[in-house]
């Protein structure tokens, strides 16, 4: 039988590379999108394809598309000029269009957790909404809403790391008790390959996806310092202040990469861990828990390797 032809978008980002190796490592057909093919094609397998193309340009997307079975969407638009939610929009309504146009069975999309409500951020709220204007198209979607992804080179991990070692003692703002939990790249990518040969019996799925360790934002910073022998002083404030809340864009700025579309974490001042719902229960134990340094880790006992993809419960289907 004929492995699926695969379609990635956002190869040149994070999550996007990782996938790659990932992919091309199981052997699937991969044809990357990319704005830049000459920039992609010195880090893609000699046997992948290198498509030149948009998603805020519809008319360069029916050729990158045809013949494609499955469709990665691992793009967004913060850090653009002018209103990114709108291009979000208007590049989701792009794609799902031209992937209905092509034929493509199924769009696996990579968005994020967060309760619907004023209390949601701009960059979730538009996340979320891209996954609804994916799922008009009548393709069907594999969405998976994920808290914060952890690994070297993460804009999350980068924040922490740039504010642990630049500030030993830090006045925080509110956001530092944001409860999360985090979740391995490995863990996410692993996620993302095992998506592309999942039974889809229900049409369109929604998958919330987080680590064991249920933590804050505080506790996230203190683990990191106290892998690295240092020390943390955190003296968090009742209210979000200038000064305090622009810790997060300072970090921003100094954490490699981290210009390139980064939210500060003050924009993530609500949960960020999976509801308290079945899919919770169901939710796998990653590979790559937090360090028994940080205090909730070390009270969580032992992991089982995780289950596979299948075992997953949908917090929604359509």
């Amino acid at each position: 039988m004929e492995r699926p032809r695969i379609l990635l978008t956002g190869a040149t980002g994070y999550v996007g590379g990782r996938l790659l190796k990932a992919l091309e490592g199981r052997g699937y057909r991969v044809r990357c999108l990319a704005r830049r093919p000459e920039f992609l094609r010195a880090h893609a397998g000699a046997a992948t394809e290198v498509a030149q193309g948009d998603v805020l340009d519809a008319n360069s997307l029916a050729q990158a598309l045809a013949g494609i079975n499955i469709a990665y969407y691992l793009v967004h638009s913060m850090g653009s000029s002018g209103s990114f939610e709108e291009q979000d929009r208007i590049a989701a309504s792009n794609f799902g269009q031209a992937a209905r146009d092509a034929g493509a069975q199924r769009i696996i999309y990579l968005g994020g957790l967060g309760e619907q409500g004023k209390g949601l951020s701009e960059h979730l709220r538009s996340r979320q909404e891209v996954g609804e204007i994916l799922r008009k198209s009548g393709v069907p979607v594999i969405e998976f809403r994920s808290s914060v992804v952890i690994g070297s080179g993460s804009v999350s991990f980068e924040m922490v790391r740039a504010l642990v070692d630049r500030l030993p003692v830090m006045i925080c703002p509110k956001w530092v008790r944001t409860p999360t939990q985090p979740i391995a790249i490995e863990d996410v990518i692993g996620y993302l390959v095992e998506a592309a040969e999942l039974p889809l019996e229900r049409g369109s799925e929604i998958f919330e996806i987080g680590g064991a360790d249920g933590v804050l934002y505080s506790e996230l910073m203190r683990a990191y310092a106290a892998e690295r022998g240092l020390r943390a002083w955190l003296a968090p404030v009742p209210l979000l202040t200038p000064g305090p809340s622009s810790l997060g864009s300072g970090a921003v700025a100094a954490a490699p990469g981290g210009g390139a579309g980064a939210a500060p974490p003050a924009a993530c001042s609500h949960s960020l861990a999976p509801a308290a719902s079945p899919v919770s229960a169901a939710i796998l134990p990653p590979c790559h828990p937090l360090p028994a340094s940080s205090s909730s880790a070390a009270a969580t006992p032992a992991r089982k390797p995780p289950r596979p993809l299948r075992a997953l419960a949908p917090t929604s289907s359509s």
